[in-house]
């Protein structure tokens, strides 16, 4: 376990603070077997003109999605030459344009931001959309965008102990008046955060990972565990975090599995028919995935979008339910 003498958080109060808010508990049955919870959300690339990405937002929210997400990015990285709107804007203004879809950036990218930036803006936005924000947030990966807009990236090991210190910087503001902060990377002195977030203690942290050192940050702080894989990878990856709540003493299953799946990553392109996207759900849930964040299809498959909303997403979760 992390010495105390490393780093201390402490609140308006002069106390002590450690340890993750703990969202959903439920029975552990073990990997693939996590009963009564199952959840669907759309990644939409923030690449098409205003008026339409509210459309379709608008439209997800509509067709009972439970969530909504956009990227961190600059420029897309599959095409870098094209419109990309900023993310964390878009989604203040997302949240002023939906009323009752949870929304986030998957994930945000810790090497864009300040982390008491970042708090601030989760705060802001979690009372636009009164109190419907999950805070994704990643180490940051695509090393040409840093470059282009002249922002420092780092080694491996740097990008994790940075990633480490956000989370606890962030988990700290969201949940407290005020925050001191003592770190390698960032420091605080009684950091102000006025009004806190409408959500208590604090807005889901859905937190980016794929090895050990950054699983091992999901198990302190994490209420969502998100990554992109194969099946057999999502698989280990949940046996590990298992491990390492373990080592701390928490619950495995007050952490939400989620799944970040778009159709060349996936075994088979989800949207190409209903029984693509069962098949995909039944494949990943067996791995223990419990929600399924899944980019937008293509415009000609949008007629599998809208029948996987009315037909499979409510026999899914009736199922769920049932069992």
């Amino acid at each position: 376990m992390r010495s105390k003498k490393r780093r201390r958080w402490f609140d308006s109060a002069g106390g002590y603070h450690a340890g993750p808010y703990v969202l959903i508990v439920a029975r552990y049955h073990g990997p693939g077997n996590m009963p009564g919870r199952l959840r669907f959300g759309i990644v939409a690339d923030q690449n098409l003109p205003w008026p339409t990405l509210v459309e379709r937002w608008q439209l997800f929210e509509r067709l009972g999605f439970h969530s909504v997400w956009n990227c961190d990015h600059f420029v897309q990285p599959s095409r870098p030459t094209g419109p990309y709107f900023e993310a964390w804007t878009m989604l203040a203004a997302m949240a002023a344009h939906t009323t009752r879809i949870r929304i986030g950036v998957l994930v945000s990218s810790n090497t864009f931001r300040h982390p008491a930036l970042l708090a601030k803006q989760a705060m802001t936005v979690d009372h636009v959309s009164n109190g419907r924000l999950e805070i994704g947030l990643g180490a940051g990966w695509y090393e040409p965008e840093h470059m282009m807009y002249g922002l420092d990236f780092g080694a491996p090991a740097e990008l994790v102990d940075r990633f480490r210190e956000a989370v606890e910087i962030v988990d700290a503001m969201l949940r407290q008046d005020t925050t001191t902060f003592e770190g390698k990377h960032y420091r605080l002195r009684a950091a102000v955060t006025r009004p806190l977030p409408l959500q208590k203690p604090r807005p889901p942290l859905v937190l980016g990972a794929h090895r050990r050192k950054m699983l091992r940050i999901v198990a302190r702080y994490g209420d969502t565990f998100n990554s992109f894989g194969t099946v057999d990878e999502m698989r280990e990856r949940n046996t590990i975090l298992d491990e390492e709540c373990a080592v701390i003493g928490r619950d495995p299953t007050s952490i939400v599995r989620s799944l970040y799946g778009w159709a060349s990553m996936l075994p088979n392109d989800p949207w190409a028919s209903l029984a693509g996207f069962e098949d995909m759900i039944g494949r990943y849930r067996e791995a223990g995935v419990e929600e399924f964040l899944i980019d937008q299809p293509r415009d000609e498959q949008w007629p599998i979008l809208e029948r996987v909303a009315s037909d499979l997403l409510p026999r899914q979760t009736q199922a769920m339910s049932a069992g």
